[in-house]
């Protein structure tokens, strides 16, 4: 197995999840920071298709897209599992996983974006997005059980990058009396020293405030 390169940008959430899954996988990597306004070659030579940010270079094979790196990881690396092993179990990690990125991320940052009457629209249909999240997490501590793993690493934006944006948006998507258990949930994943090894000060402070 050859050398693991991250071609990402600080600060964006999906690259921050390929960070937290090698780390916890224990794989070491070179990170290569990308300036996202002027594409670097190495960028354009591993994801000519769509020349975007996180891409994995293990050895010289390239793998875009962080879902899909993030499976890459959990099927390359043993040990540590992210996914569930059973079948019907890691199907319905994928399926959550996606629905919190069309649905719940998509939902927030078009609830950040719009003004007025479209933005309240936007607030409510975000909200009941998250709702089903509610539901989910209900009862667990962590989305995959006792330890954190694919489903709380593709949701680690939550307690860190929507902060920002309800901040910015003047806008409250999430609140412990509404959705306690994915409250209870942020507070337990903000806690994990990995989860804060690869967050930006600014997030940081932002989740600590936010408890």
């Amino acid at each position: 197995m050859g050398e693991v390169k991250v071609i990402g940008h600080t600060g964006s959430l999906f690259c921050t999840r390929i960070e937290w899954a090698l780390k916890i996988k224990g794989v070491e990597y070179e990170y290569l920071q990308e300036d996202l306004m002027n594409k670097s070659p190495i960028l354009l030579k591993y994801n000519p298709v769509h020349k975007k940010v996180p891409v994995v270079v293990d050895g010289e094979k390239p793998i875009a897209e962080s879902l899909v790196i993030l499976e890459y990881i959990d099927e390359t690396w043993k040990h540590n599992p992210l996914l569930p092993q059973d079948p019907h179990e890691r199907a319905l990690a994928r399926f959550w996983a996606k629905f919190a990125d069309d649905k719940c991320l998509i939902g927030a940052f078009e609830a950040f974006w719009k003004q007025g009457e479209e933005k309240e629209k936007a607030i409510e249909s975000a909200v009941e997005s998250f709702a089903f999240l509610e539901k989910e997490i209900k009862g667990k501590k962590f989305f995959s059980g006792e330890q954190i793993g694919y489903l709380d690493i593709v949701m680690g934006w939550i307690p860190h990058w929507l902060n920002v944006m309800e901040e910015v948006g003047g806008m409250k998507l999430i609140d412990a009396e509404n959705f306690p258990a994915l409250h209870e949930w942020t507070q337990s994943f903000i806690e994990i020293p990995i989860i804060k090894q690869v967050l930006p000060p600014r997030m940081l402070s932002l989740a600590a405030n936010n408890q």
